[in-house]
C-alpha cells in the first residue's frame, strides 16, 4: 500500500466513522398501538398523533406509529401484541384493559403505556398507582367512584328509577370488576342491578329484548363493547343508556360520563415523551382522570320520549341537540 492509499483509507475511516455513528443514533423510535377496534378508535388515534406532534414527535419524521387492531375480536389481541414485540417496537400504547393485558402478557421489557385500563392495581397490571414498577404505566380507567356517579346521574335524570342493567363484555377480563363496582354502588343507592353478560354478536342483540322483558329502566354499558351498535340497540328498544366513554353520547347514547375524549391521548403522549427521554415506566405514577365530563344527548332523550329535569340538563358539560 502506498502512502497516498494509506492516507486516503485513513481519511475514509475518519469520515465514515461519524456517519455510521450518526446513522446508528438516528434510529426512528417505533410506537406500537394496540386497540380492540370496536368502538372505533380513529378519533383517539388522531388526537394521539396530534398530541405527539405537539411534543415534538410528528409522525413520519422522528417517530413511526404502527397500529394493530383486533377489529372487535378480543381473542386476537395476544397474537397482535406478540407481533409488536417481534417487530421490536420501542413502546406499546394499549387502549382499554384487554389490550393492556395482552401487551403485558407479551413482554416484560418493552415499555407499555395504558390508555384507560380499569382498576390496574386490582387487575394485577401494576403494583400500585404511585409506584407501578415493572414496564407499565399510563392512565387508569373505570373506578368505583365513577360507577357510583353513573348510577347517581341516572337516578337524577330519571326520578323513580329502581332497576338498571349492567351490560358487560364477557370477553373482557375487566367485566367482573366492572359489574362488582356497579353492584356495590347499586346496593348503596337502593337500585337493583341486573347483570347482563354478552359478547359482540348475537348475544348482544338478544340482550336488549331480554332487558325489555325484565322491565329495566336503564342500562350502563361497558366501554369495550361496540358502543355505536349498542347505542342503536338501546334506542330501538327504548332503553336509556349511559357509558363511561366520552363519545358514547355522540354515538346516540343518552348520556356519557367520562374523562374528556382527548385526555387519554394527551396523557399517553406525555408518558411516551418521558420514556423516550429516558424515564423508566415503573417510576412514572399511573394517572387517574383529572376531570370528568357529563354529555347529554337531548335528541336521543326526545326519541326515547323522555323529558329530562332542566336543572339536570343545565349541569351538563355538553348538550347534543
Amino acid at each position: 500500500m502506498t502512502r497516498r492509499d494509506a492516507v486516503a483509507l485513513t481519511a475514509g475511516i475518519v469520515c465514515f466513522g461519524p456517519v455510521a455513528a450518526s446513522a446508528q443514533q438516528s434510529k426512528v423510535p417505533v410506537i406500537g398501538v394496540l386497540v380492540i377496534g370496536k368502538p372505533n378508535p380513529s378519533a383517539v388515534l388522531q388526537r394521539f398523533r396530534e398530541e405527539l406532534s405537539e411534543r415534538g414527535y410528528p409522525e413520519g419524521r422522528n417517530i413511526r406509529i404502527e397500529v394493530r387492531s383486533a377489529e372487535g375480536h378480543l381473542d386476537r389481541l395476544p397474537a397482535l401484541a406478540a407481533g409488536l414485540v417481534h417487530d421490536h417496537v420501542d413502546i406499546i400504547a394499549a387502549l382499554f384493559t384487554p389490550a393492556v393485558l395482552a401487551a403485558k402478557g407479551a413482554t416484560t421489557e418493552i415499555p407499555i403505556v395504558m390508555i384507560g385500563a380499569g382498576d390496574p392495581v386490582g387487575m394485577g397490571i401494576v403494583a400500585s398507582l404511585a409506584r407501578p414498577g415493572g414496564n407499565i404505566t399510563g392512565m387508569a380507567g373505570q373506578t368505583p367512584e365513577l360507577a357510583a356517579k353513573q348510577l347517581e346521574l341516572l337516578k337524577q335524570a330519571l326520578p323513580g328509577l329502581r332497576k338498571i342493567s349492567a351490560l358487560c363484555n364477557k370477553a373482557d377480563p375487566f367485566s367482573k370488576p366492572f359489574l362488582a363496582q356497579i353492584e356495590r354502588a347499586g346496593k348503596a343507592q337502593g337500585v337493583e342491578i341486573v347483570p347482563v353478560e354478552v359478547t359482540a354478536g348475537p348475544s348482544l342483540n338478544a340482550a336488549f329484548p331480554a332487558m325489555v322483558a325484565d322491565k329495566v329502566g336503564a342500562v350502563i354499558v361497558q366501554p369495550s363493547l361496540p358502543l355505536a351498535h349498542v347505542a342503536q340497540l338501546a334506542l330501538r328498544h327504548q332503553i336509556p343508556a349511559v357509558s363511561p366513554n366520552g363519545p358514547f353520547a355522540g354515538d346516540g347514547g343518552l348520556m356519557s360520563y367520562a374523562n374528556p375524549p382527548g385526555e387519554g391521548p394527551r396523557l399517553a403522549a406525555s408518558f411516551i415523551d418521558k420514556i423516550l427521554k429516558g424515564a423508566k415506566p415503573g417510576d412514572l405514577p399511573v394517572q387517574q382522570p383529572l376531570r370528568l365530563e357529563l354529555v347529554i344527548n337531548l335528541k336521543t332523550a326526545k326519541a326515547l320520549g323522555l323529558t329530562l329535569p332542566p336543572d339536570f340538563v343545565a349541569r351538563a358539560d355538553e348538550v347534543i341537540e
